[in-house]
């Protein structure tokens, strides 16, 4: 079945527009089911069609080997949404909805205790048991509470029963552990088939431990209430009965006990391996992890201390399948390339922030180009005195896989960072790069983040042709200079089934002072599109796309773009041709939101107001509105209103929501390849502060599912 939104009002909100849920097993396809899997190092490695094609088969070979024992959890009666359903739940929230401006609304949201948050360096993990279908029962996702976990307190957290079509308590407490009082404060893994998990925790004696956990259904967990699991000794862990744990603290090769809250585990699915650092700079390997007795590995080198001179502790790795290397970077601003075998290469020093001032360093790990070979590092401060008032820049730097010793790669500087004598910079987070990059096959496409880290965040795009960065264009401001808030990491999702043709967009949040309206000057997640414009390509009306210069075009003639890039003209309100296409420049990218139309208003030339349909119209005139007014809904049209003439620009390009504190970084689970194909269409994250949590109630850290705009 597909429900198809044809009006992007409420965005975010409401926009699950394909939902069969919970089909019987017996009617997927022959080859069984097409799971998905994402987590934090979706975000960090960037892979070709064929590896993903890889990685997707070993996902179904493992998800058809679990099928049989998921009948168990599946529902006898299958679930469905109706179209006369789904249209009952979109007036509903339409007439919920405020209309002065879009609304970013939260599917749900689920206090997981007082200042509980995934971190902001952080992801949750989304297991999607078959993409083609969204499943009820079997499709959960798992938060780190970055609490330690007590007899009232989970420190991990699953839920199921995800999609509003679900019946029952929607979302519901898959299973809730206390993992032996351990504190999770990085992200988790899956397994191929999602049967277990693994994560470093900060044990009762304030050290790092790798964990491995069999899961298990529960219908009695809760939050408040979670199954308390003992570990069990690795060699027995195989054949333990779920839910079980088995772990192994990290240590020196020396034997002394090291922490680790800031480095997830990487886990390689085509070796049964995985990596994760320490706070003493020692990056450590594990096999087998979830395919055998788990163990690490403490030979030929291994555990290797990165530095040997001053370590810091380090970041998230992350492995390239196809050089073999394993990256990895650390809070005292270095990169290191691991491998062959034990061997380190140390870059020069690239973030100055952890050695000049005591800021935050580098604070996430690289992104990792497989297809390109080339690796990407996100600087606070690059120590070179460059920008405005003599400030340090943020930096972005690029590396070939085999970079020489003490090599500074390539830079591109995204904003300045705080000026001298006025603080530590805020971290610099990981960005990322469009569909348009990510399917090139020759890294030629844009990168997103967000830079001018410590001054007033701004959202920055870098162009690449071949590999080659092209300088940063400076986008909207998120936040006022004011209190210089935080930005999170960026992520991007690409849909080609959207009602009038495929859109993306990528997400970000600010910890406060969120630009929109919407956000109230607080914590506010904002999302943007960026479709790119594809030559040669039919287009219909309404259809939207993001410039070179980081203006919307929205079509309002259809037609075919031509073979070339045409020259856009720049100027709000003004038509460029492109062959048969005709496109209105919206204007740039914007993190406010228009005021809503006012009636007896006197509005001056250029004026934009965003109307009852969640476009942008702009008044062509100084003019005096009237008492009422209907717009029109077709871009490029006009709508008389007293003595204004007001110009539809197309729908509004962004939309925000406030969030306390910010969010930590974001998971997707929308992943349909086809029109045929009707999956989930959400993201999943936590606030970083305390907020009213809506669906459980209370006041704390909350797990957020929230829509995606748009998307099917």
């Amino acid at each position: 079945m597909m429900i198809t939104n044809h009006r992007r009002s409420l965005g975010l909100g409401i926009s699950l527009a394909m939902l069969a849920l919970a089909p019987a097993l017996s009617a997927q396809s022959s080859k069984g089911p097409s799971p998905e899997i994402d987590e934090w190092s979706s975000h960090h490695i960037v892979l070709s069609p064929q590896a993903r094609a890889v990685r997707s088969e070993r996902l179904r070979q493992a998800a058809a080997k679990r099928q049989v024992s998921l009948q168990q959890f599946l529902p006898a009666t299958p679930v469905e949404i109706t179209d006369n359903e789904w249209a009952a739940e979109f007036a509903g929230r339409r007439r919920r909805r405020e209309p002065r401006h879009r609304s970013f609304e939260r599917d749900w949201s689920l206090d997981m205790g007082p200042d509980a948050s995934v971190g902001a360096t952080n992801y949750p993990a989304k297991y999607s048991f078959d993409i083609e279908n969204a499943n009820c029962a079997t499709d959960f996702v798992v938060y780190a509470t970055g609490l330690a976990g007590t007899l009232n307190q989970a420190g991990i957290v699953a839920y199921n029963n995800i999609y509003s079509g679900c019946g029952g308590t929607v979302p519901s407490v898959y299973w809730a552990y206390d993992t032996n009082s351990g504190q999770v404060t990085t992200s988790p893994v899956f397994s191929l088939d999602g049967t277990q998990v693994a994560f470093v925790q900060t044990n009762p004696s304030g050290y790092g431990e790798f964990v491995v956990l069999r899961w298990a259904a529960s219908s009695t967990d809760t939050i408040t209430d979670p199954t308390p699991l003992s570990r069990t000794t690795n060699t027995g862990y195989p054949t333990c009965t779920a839910p079980c744990m088995t772990s192994a603290e990290l240590q020196t090769p020396g034997g002394i006990s090291t922490m680790d809250a800031t480095s997830s585990v990487f886990y390689d699915y085509n070796s049964d391996t995985a990596y994760v650092g320490d706070e003493a700079g020692f990056l450590h390997q594990f096999n087998p992890v979830f395919n055998g007795v788990p163990e690490e590995v403490t030979i030929n080198g291994w555990p290797v201390q990165v530095n040997t001179t001053s370590p810091t502790a380090l970041t998230s790795p992350v492995h390239d399948y196809n050089s073999g290397r394993v990256f990895v970077a650390d809070t005292g601003g270095y990169l290191y390339r691991i491998g062959p075998g034990s061997f380190v290469a140390q870059s020069g020093l690239l973030d100055y922030s952890e050695s000049e001032d005591g800021g935050p360093g580098i604070v996430q790990g690289p992104v990792v180009d497989s297809v390109s070979e080339l690796v990407y590092v996100f600087a606070a401060a690059d120590g070179s005195g460059g920008c405005t008032s003599g400030a340090d820049c943020a930096g972005i730097y690029q590396f070939g896989v085999d970079f020489p010793g003490a090599s500074f790669g390539l830079e591109t500087t995204v904003g300045s960072s705080t000026i001298a004598g006025q603080g530590e910079p805020n971290p610099l987070y990981i960005g990322a790069f469009d569909s348009t990059y990510e399917n090139s096959g020759n890294a030629t496409g844009h990168l997103y983040g967000c830079g001018n880290n410590g001054l007033a965040p701004t959202l920055y795009q870098i162009p690449f042709q071949a590999g080659v960065p092209g300088a940063a264009i400076a986008g909207p401001v998120l936040a006022p200079n004011t209190d210089a808030p935080a930005c999170s990491p960026v992520s991007d999702i690409y849909n080609p089934n959207t009602s009038g043709g495929p859109t993306e967009w990528f997400f970000l949040s600010v910890q406060n002072d969120g630009e929109s309206s919407g956000c109230s000057a607080a914590g506010c997640i904002f999302n943007f599109k960026d479709t790119a414009w594809q030559a040669s390509t039919a287009y219909s009306v309404g259809q939207e796309i993001l410039d070179s210069s980081l203006h919307i075009e929205v079509v309002t003639v259809a037609g075919t773009s031509g073979a070339t890039t045409p020259f856009w003209n720049g100027s709000t309100g003004k038509t460029t041709p492109d062959h048969t296409v005709t496109w209105l420049d919206q204007g740039p990218l914007s993190a406010a939101t228009p005021a809503a139309w006012q009636a007896l208003h006197i509005y001056t030339k250029g004026t934009e107001i965003l109307d009852g349909n969640n476009n942008i119209e702009l008044a062509t005139s100084s003019c005096v509105s009237g008492l009422s007014i209907t717009f029109t809904t077709t871009p490029g049209g006009t709508t008389s209103d007293g003595t204004c003439t007001w110009t539809n620009l197309g729908a509004i390009a962004t939309e925000a929501a406030r969030m306390a504190g910010g969010t930590s970084g974001m998971v997707m689970d929308n992943t349909a390849s086809s029109a045929a194909e009707a999956g989930a269409s959400q993201i999943y994250f936590s606030t970083l502060g305390n907020e009213a949590c809506a669906t459980s109630g209370g006041t704390g850290g909350c797990a957020i599912q929230a829509s995606q705009s748009a998307l099917q």
